[in-house]
């Protein structure tokens, strides 16, 4: 039999790392009504209402809770001497951590060109404005007044001649995660609005296009305005990129400047930006597989992608685990027995059950990532990210409460445990944070629209003669 002449052209090397990224068989126009049809015909099921009732059901207990701390005090929480910080410090400093992932991905890989970025960005960026949201309710209610305490951080000579002290990292925390806080809502509503303009256009009900068209700020879709918009785009990438390292950095000098052992190390700013990445990375996860499932976004939410988060989760675990034997290093190397007592006391104090869990949490767990077998296991990857983001709050535990419940007198050591105002107030902030992304998931696009498109194989404009 004569052979077949028929010849199928191979794909180029751009067109099969574009596959890599979507489904087969999307064309612009299965992009644009997979993405909006979630927003504008889905109908709210009841599982997507019981949810949203249990989220809502812990916010209302957070604003029970705040009422609460407000009227009678922050003698609510468990703070005691010596341990003068608690969990609004050690949820702060996690609901930070857990935003980073978000900047990262909109800015850094932006510059760098990375398009495997386009499915999990929107959501990642809203994740970290309302992971943001979360941790600035925890230094405004640990000030005890913040009706005062608000506007007295702020550097403008007021009535009572009273300055903030320029000298405290507490202070440069208000400068620096107002700032991240403000770029990244800037960031995430102009790439919003391409595709507000999609949903005003497709939109039937009349108040809903009233409001996307709004909000859409009359975008039309012209040179001039995608020459902007990229512009726009550009700038505050390159405003963010700096904030991702700079923020965790200011955050880890809140206690890196002091001179208590355990918290005096140069390492901290480096290994809290790590750990920053890390906890993000996993956040995104946990929220990118069951999104995945639930709306069937498997086409969109590739194997690709979470094979390039858990790299990343890998990556920076190792980073946070070197951070780790670096403090025990540093403690045995520097010969200061306070530094060595304080190890000794987190590896076999009373709070040791804690610091081995989050080794094996934070180091142990992630090394199932080496194998790409294990690595293209959807379940196991969501299994894993909880376990991440267990370990790292309990990691932010074990540096403040073990530095400081045994402190230079013995006469003053005790032991800490939150009270229940603390754990309400943080299971709360865990159920708003629900309620906003569920909120954003109802009525937003929590894929880029216009970026997938850009990313279809067929959006690869061929070189004459290629």
């Amino acid at each position: 039999m004569e052979p077949d002449q028929t010849q199928i052209e191979p794909l180029t090397l751009g067109e099969q790392r574009r596959a890599e990224l979507v489904g087969p068989g999307h064309s612009f126009a299965t992009v644009t009504d997979k993405i909006s049809s979630i927003v504008l015909t889905r109908k709210t099921t009841l599982g997507f209402l019981g949810a949203f009732t249990v989220a809502f059901g812990l916010a209302m207990m957070l604003f029970y809770t705040l009422a609460y701390v407000v009227v009678v005090g922050v003698g609510a929480f468990g703070v005691n001497v010596p341990v003068g910080w608690g969990f609004d410090i050690i949820n702060f400093v996690w609901w930070i951590g857990i935003g980073h992932a978000g900047t990262l991905i909109s800015a850094i890989l932006l510059l760098l060109r990375q398009q495997w970025r386009t499915s999990i960005n929107r959501f990642a960026e809203a994740m970290t404005l309302f992971a943001v949201a979360c941790a600035a309710l925890y230094p405004i209610m640990h000030t005890g007044r913040p009706w005062l305490a608000i506007y007295w951080l702020f550097p403008y000579p007021n009535t009572m001649g009273l300055w903030p002290q320029f000298r405290s990292p507490l202070i440069w925390d208000v400068f620096a995660v107002s700032t991240y806080a403000t770029v990244s809502a800037l960031f995430w509503f102009v790439g919003l609005i391409p595709d507000l303009a999609t949903l005003r256009d497709r939109a039937t009900a009349r108040f809903a296009r009233f409001a996307y068209g709004m909000l859409a700020m009359g975008w039309r879709g012209s040179a001039m305005h995608w020459h902007r918009y990229e512009t726009a785009s550009l700038l505050l990438a390159g405003l963010a990129t700096p904030l991702v390292v700079s923020v965790h950095t200011i955050v880890s000098f809140d206690f890196a400047v002091s001179v208590l052992p355990g918290w005096h190390a140069t390492i901290f700013p480096p290994y809290f930006v790590a750990g920053a990445i890390y906890s993000g990375f996993a956040m995104v996860m946990t929220l990118a597989i069951p999104l995945r499932v639930v709306y069937g976004l498997e086409d969109f939410i590739t194997l690709r992608h979470l094979q390039n988060m858990a790299k990343i989760i890998l990556a920076t675990g190792l980073i946070v685990a070197y951070g780790y034997m670096m403090e025990a290093f540093t403690a045995w190397y520097s010969g200061n027995e306070y530094e060595r007592f304080m190890i000794l006391n987190r590896l076999k104090g009373p709070y040791a059950v804690m610091y081995w869990a989050l080794i094996a949490c934070n180091v142990i767990a992630p090394q199932i990532l080496w194998f790409g077998k294990l690595r293209r296991n959807v379940a196991l990857l969501f299994a894993m990210s909880l376990v991440v983001n267990v370990g790292m709050w309990l990691e932010r535990y074990v540096i403040i409460v073990t530095s400081l419940h045994r402190d230079f007198l013995p006469s003053s050591w005790g032991l800490y445990s939150g009270s229940k105002w603390d754990w309400s107030m943080y299971i709360g902030t865990i159920g708003l944070f629900l309620t906003l992304l569920f909120l954003f998931i109802r009525f937003l696009p929590m894929i880029s629209i216009f970026e997938m498109r850009t990313i279809l194989p067929q959006a690869e404009v061929k070189e004459e003669g290629q």
